[in-house]
């Protein structure tokens, strides 16, 4: 048996009328540029999230620079960022011109630690951004409480974790405002690639509605040196068919990874991440932990179990950020996490074999 990494079909087919009715309604409504469906999609998005609005933008990555640019920060200002989390993070805040100042994780969770961002703060540190990674969300009480204390912009980073809950509230709905991605392999993923901005910030979202469009309101007007980053049409036609079946399957993830859970906890070399009572992850992704990774693959694949490592490099041993001047064992926790990860095949309409043969693989192989 071939377990792919992901496979979207199962989800698409449950719903393939409704993607084909929008499909042909937005063909036959000719408007493809902040239409009605972006407007509905943003409506019904910012419900969902527990937010007062959704801004549909053109990717994740535009998503969080657009909230920095939105609270205008300068070319000395600092932003706290997490040393494990993907790359597009740490270039949003090079993108807004400001400076990345990273902080290493906490072990047990992977995600950004409140304590390395207390001791990171200086007076020159503006915002935190908190990455949901994986889908599973990060310390919001301690990113919140150090947050107020120093007078900094809490940016939630939820690109991976759509649906997530802490405390009893979506992820999305604690910071000044948050990013999301629609990347197709995403919780609520698009057909295509697209992004949002939640927040309940009037002030925010009125200068970020002007950023995503040129800086303008009005056609030729241009208050603010813009760009052109705007969820299509299209695609938010597909995300509105989407949004009404994402808890049911991130139930289904949650299932998954249930067992999957039930299979590390066999395997005395494996470490699974440690969930909160505070936190229902949605797992955008399930990994776990092992020193023996290389050889894992190798015998998973042999297997027939497609696997993927998130993510084998740290952003501050890119090449990208030579220039801030990290070197190997700048965040050892990070490093030890991007060197023992390994990722398995998880999405809704996994067949039940699919799930056995891979839990089956898993004990068979670290046992």
């Amino acid at each position: 048996m071939i377990v792919p990494f992901f496979n979207p079909q199962p989800m698409h087919d449950s719903i393939g009328s409704d993607l084909d009715d929008a499909w042909l309604a937005t063909k036959a409504a000719g408007n493809f540029v902040l239409g009605d469906k972006v407007a509905a999609f943003e409506k019904a998005f910012a419900e969902y999230c527990g937010a007062a609005h959704c801004l549909g933008v053109a990717n994740g990555l535009d998503a969080i620079t657009l909230i920095l640019r939105g609270l205008d920060l300068q070319p000395d200002d600092e932003v706290i960022v997490p040393a494990n989390t993907f790359i597009a993070t740490w270039l949003a805040v090079m993108a807004a011109g400001a400076k990345p100042i990273p902080v290493d994780c906490d072990d047990t969770t992977g995600n950004i630690s409140a304590a390395a961002v207390e001791a990171a703060v200086t007076s020159r540190t503006k915002a935190v951004i908190a990455v949901h990674l994986y889908g599973c969300p990060a310390d919001m009480d301690g990113l919140l409480e150090v947050s107020r204390r120093h007078n900094l912009w809490l940016v939630e980073d939820a690109a991976q974790a759509h649906g997530a809950f802490y405390q009893g509230k979506r992820v999305g709905s604690f910071g000044i405002a948050s990013a999301f991605s629609f990347y197709p392999t995403k919780n609520l993923g698009a057909l295509g690639d697209g992004g949002a901005v939640v927040s309940s910030d009037e002030k925010l979202i009125a200068r970020i509605r002007l950023l995503r469009n040129y800086g303008s309101s009005k056609k030729y007007h241009h208050e603010l040196a813009g760009v052109n980053s705007r969820l299509d049409e299209l695609q938010a036609a597909f995300l509105l068919a989407k949004l009404p079946h994402l808890d049911t399957w991130n139930d289904e993830r949650r299932a998954i990874a249930s067992a999957y859970d039930r299979a590390v906890d066999q395997c005395p070399g494996l470490k699974r991440p440690l969930i909160g009572n505070s936190s229902k992850p949605v797992w955008h992704l399930y990994t776990f932990r092992t020193q023996g990774r290389d050889a894992i693959v190798q015998e998973l694949t042999a297997k027939g179990v497609v696997t993927m490592v998130h993510y084998p490099t740290p952003p501050h041993l890119q090449p990208a950020f030579d220039s801030l001047g990290y070197s190997r064992g700048s965040f050892p926790v990070a490093e030890k996490i991007s060197e023992e990860t390994l990722s398995l095949p998880i999405w809704p309409g996994m067949d039940p074999a699919q799930i056995k043969h891979v839990t089956e693989s898993v004990i068979s192989v670290a046992m």
